[in-house]
């Protein structure tokens, strides 16, 4: 029997440590845009997933993070990639307790994948970890 367990880590300690889950992500975004009304989820739930999708969202703009710094500064990706972790920064900062706002960290954390996807295609991490400075 698989047992999982949500983490609230505001601070982000344990996202050094843990790679993002992004299947188990992915299914929370899907299913939280997939509600139509603020009926559909009880208001205690909305909390409880606001904070997952939080904690989500730190884990993958701190891998985000990790590959934009491997890139030089006036790289365009890399830019790009500050921008949007500038943008999650802020949308984080914010309490999340209506399905709006829940529904808007679903839609980060997709646009952090994505980020995240690019930045891995241009800098695979091993390469990244073996180029010399």
């Amino acid at each position: 029997m698989n047992t999982h367990h949500v983490l609230y880590d505001p601070e982000g300690r344990l996202a050094a440590e843990l790679p993002p889950d992004r299947e188990t992500h992915e299914r929370v975004v899907r299913t939280a845009l997939a509600w139509s009304s603020p009926l559909d989820v009880p208001a205690a739930d909305v909390v409880a997933i606001g904070h997952l999708l939080a904690g989500a969202a730190r884990v993958v703009a701190d891998s985000v993070r990790v590959h934009a710094d491997r890139l030089p500064e006036d790289d365009g990706r890399r830019l790009f990639a500050e921008l949007i972790l500038q943008e999650a920064d802020g949308r984080l900062s914010q309490p999340c307790t209506s399905l709006h706002g829940v529904q808007n960290r679903a839609r980060l954390i997709r646009a952090l994948y994505e980020r995240l996807d690019r930045l891995q295609a241009a800098v695979p991490v091993d390469e990244a970890a073996t180029a010399s400075p």
